[in-house]
C-alpha cells in the first residue's frame, strides 16, 4: 500500500502527541515545577519543531525528492496540529478530570515564577501586584476556554514558523 504524505504527516502527529503526552503525564507525575521550566519549553519546542521537518523530510522523500511550498506546509501542519490538539488534550484531562488541585498548585507555581522574574528585572511593586491580582482573576489555567485559547496561539506560532522551514525545504524539479 503506498504512503501519501498527508497519511504520513498524519502518523508523525500521532507521534509527536504521543511523545507530548507523555512528556506531560511524566511532568505531571514526576515534579509540576518542571511546567515552569523555562527548559521544558525548549525541549518541547524542539521536539515539536523536528517532528515537523522530519514529515516534510517524510514527504519529499515520497514524492521523489520534490515538494512544493504548499506540500512542505501541509505535511508540517498536519504533523504539529495533530500533536498538539492531543498534548492539550491530555493536559485538559489531567488537570480537570484526574487532579484538579494540581491545577491551582501549578497556577500558584507559574505565579511565583512570574513575579520572581519581574523581580528580577527590576520592575515596581505596582506591576507585580497588577499581574498577581490579572492571575487571581484568571481562574483555572486549563478551563476548556483557556485550553483552546493556548491551543490557537500555539497553532499560530508554529505555522509562522512552519512557513518559514516550508520555504527553506520546498524542492521544485528542474524541468517544472
Amino acid at each position: 500500500m503506498e504512503t501519501t504524505t498527508k497519511s504520513s504527516a498524519t502518523n508523525y502527529g500521532l507521534y509527536l502527541g504521543g511523545v507530548l503526552a507523555l512528556a506531560t503525564i511524566l511532568v505531571y507525575a514526576l515534579k509540576l515545577e518542571l511546567f515552569a521550566s523555562i527548559t521544558l519549553g525548549i525541549i518541547l519546542f524542539v521536539i515539536t519543531l523536528t517532528f515537523g521537518v522530519i514529515s516534510i523530510i517524510k514527504a519529499k522523500k515520497i514524492q521523489n525528492g520534490f515538494i512544493s511550498f504548499k506540500e512542505a506546509f501541509t505535511s508540517y501542519f498536519i504533523t504539529v496540529l495533530i500533536g498538539i490538539v492531543i498534548s492539550s488534550l491530555i493536559s485538559f484531562i489531567i488537570f480537570n478530570f484526574v487532579d484538579p488541585e494540581a491545577a491551582e498548585t501549578l497556577k500558584e507555581i507559574a505565579l511565583e515564577s512570574q513575579v520572581e522574574m519581574l523581580r528580577n528585572f527590576n520592575q515596581p511593586e505596582e506591576s507585580i501586584e497588577m499581574v498577581v491580582e490579572a492571575s487571581e482573576k484568571q481562574g483555572n489555567l486549563f478551563s476548556i476556554q483557556n485550553v483552546f485559547t493556548s491551543l490557537i496561539g500555539y497553532i499560530i506560532f508554529y505555522s509562522i514558523i512552519g512557513l518559514i522551514i516550508s520555504l527553506i525545504m520546498k524542492r521544485k524539479p528542474e524541468n517544472a
